[in-house]
């Protein structure tokens, strides 16, 4: 299982904003900082995308959510590109 951590610190939501380019408009980018587990010696940082209205993630171990994986083309399992949800890992 792969674990994800949110330390207290990393409670809050950044948010960065992509500049409108030819026929789009300004983007707002919502993340908060998280690391995964990986099984090396250190966790590793990484951002997990939250979307408009999702309240940030309180600190703790977390997993990848079921509904974040899909089937490709080819029949392979991914993480979905977008819209990566995770959820609290139950003692």
């Amino acid at each position: 299982m792969l674990k994800i951590e949110i330390f207290e610190e990393d409670e809050r939501i950044l948010t960065r904003n992509i500049p409108a380019k030819d026929d789009r408009p300004v983007r707002e980018i919502r993340e908060q900082i998280a690391y995964a587990h990986l099984g090396g010696k250190f966790p590793v940082e990484m951002k997990l995308q939250i979307e408009e209205g999702q309240p940030h993630y309180a600190a703790g171990l977390y997993t990848v959510h079921n509904s974040s994986f899909i089937v490709n083309k080819f029949g392979g399992l991914e993480l979905k590109r977008f819209g990566m949800l995770i959820e609290p890992i139950v003692a």
